[in-house]
């Protein structure tokens, strides 16, 4: 989780932030004093840590994190119809790449959409996908995703504080915009979203689709104590910029990736004087030092990165001027549009296989498999530039059979038993990316499945 900022420094950072936006808006643009938004979070709600989308016209990936209502408070929700019921709730699984257990489970709710829109939200998730699956290394590892929508019926179309902080709206989801008189931070009742997720057989990671073109977002990156999902990605559907912000949530959910940009200007972020930070992308070390130390990202130092230069490392990260140092320059860590970097691509795919597993056991591993029986498992094809894939192996009892390797399938019959004891058939697979360096990855990058096998 990042450091929340303490209010004084938050009135700084979001009155910075308005700032930006006005420049970028251009002449009669608004006051920098935003209106107040149009609803306060009921009595006794509690407050959670959520990450603020940079401004629409370029600059920085994030703009810090802030404390934010749990729950949303728009007006008295109206009775939905017998039609309106009938469709609320709905499980559609939309990418389907195998069973749960061992598949990273994406569950996408829509809010601000009425039963007769509902089309319309399942077409912007699927764009929300494609835009998604397409920023590596999701591309690569996109057949180890499976995604389900849920269908959540508002008896009004759109969400609060679209055009204008004014406009209230009535929706499933208690969408808003202006959540904590930010503009573009577009915060969600979490109860309610939590109620539509649990209608999903699995849920590893949430995005969250308001039905609007008002660029905006926002990311409540802590893991769910209830449904155990890695955290909650906001973002408008008709705006073409803002799913970038939910690619750039998914570094902090899943690769558990530091924010790369910081506030220059602001005193309490001048210096960074702490000890060294737990994410894998930021350091207090430089190059030659983390070279000498063999430490965080050095196995990458001097490669050249997707997002354009050289990984090396460049001051200025987790909010800090100075003190850190980050791996590129410009990685969508810092920069909504870029790709990750080369240390952000490792972490992402070591947390992909946190929830996913390279194999799924087609024959019941529960009951001893007999002479007519076969081992089989289904393993996942990665679509990578390099054509690699997972190499599988066999062993008997803790012996490779090399004849077997690459195969899906192996009879009982082909492993030459001669006695009637029980012996132990296992298969692996195992990812052998060349973009994981890290040993203590790479040996997470492997999935098993056994069985007892006799004649």
């Amino acid at each position: 989780m990042r450091p929340v900022i303490r209010p004084a420094l938050r009135a700084v950072a979001v009155a910075c932030c308005a700032a930006t936006v006005l420049l970028a808006a251009g002449p009669g643009a608004a006051s920098a004093d935003p209106a107040p938004r149009p609803a306060t979070a009921p009595p006794g709600a509690t407050r959670v840590p959520v990450e603020v989308p940079g401004p629409e016209h370029g600059g920085e990936a994030g703009s810090g994190s802030v404390r934010v209502p749990s729950q949303g408070r728009a007006k008295p929700a109206l009775r939905l119809s017998e039609a309106e019921r009938m469709a609320d709730g709905a499980v559609t699984k939309m990418i389907d790449n195998g069973p749960v257990a061992d598949r990273l489970d994406i569950v996408v709710v829509g809010d601000g959409y009425t039963a007769a829109e509902l089309d319309r939200f399942h077409t912007d998730a699927k764009e929300k996908w494609a835009e998604l699956s397409a920023v590596e290394p999701y591309a690569s590892y996109r057949n180890l995703f499976n995604v389900w929508t849920v269908d959540a019926v508002s008896r009004e179309s759109g969400v609060s504080g679209d055009p204008d902080p004014a406009t209230v709206r009535d929706t499933a989801l208690g969408s808003y915009f202006w959540c904590e008189q930010i503009e573009r931070l577009l915060c969600v009742d979490q109860p309610k979203v939590d109620g539509y997720v649990a209608k999903a057989p699995a849920a590893d990671l949430v995005i969250v689709l308001a039905n609007s073109a008002k660029y905006g977002g926002a990311g409540y990156n802590e893991r769910s104590a209830t449904l155990g999902y890695e955290g909650i990605s906001t973002a408008s559907a008709g705006h073409p910029k803002s799913g970038q912000v939910a690619v750039h949530e998914t570094g902090h959910s899943l690769g558990k990736l530091a924010d790369e940009y910081f506030y220059p200007g602001v005193p309490e972020y001048e210096h960074y004087t702490g000890s060294e930070p737990a994410e894998s992308n930021t350091s207090t070390l430089a190059a030659g030092p983390m070279a000498g130390q063999r430490s965080k990202w050095y196995r990458w130092l001097g490669e050249t990165s997707p997002d354009g230069g050289t990984v090396g490392a460049y001051e200025g990260g987790g909010y800090y001027v100075s003190g850190l140092y980050r791996p590129t320059d410009a990685s969508i860590m810092r920069v909504l549009g870029k790709p990750f970097n080369l240390p952000g691509v490792e972490a992402m795919i070591a947390g992909f296989h946190q929830h996913a597993h390279l194999v799924t056991p087609l024959a019941p591993t529960g009951r001893t498999l007999r002479l007519r029986d076969a081992a089989k498992v289904a393993v996942p094809r990665l679509t990578g530039p390099d054509g690699r894939q997972p190499v599988v192996r066999w062993y008997l009892d803790g012996r490779e059979q090399k004849r077997f390797e690459g195969r899906t399938e192996v009879h009982v019959g082909e492993l030459w038993l001669f006695d009637l004891r029980a012996h132990r058939l296992t298969v692996t697979a195992e990812d052998r990316t060349p973009s994981v360096r890290d040993p203590e990855i790479a040996r997470t990058l492997r999935s098993t499945a056994e069985w007892q096998v006799r004649l």
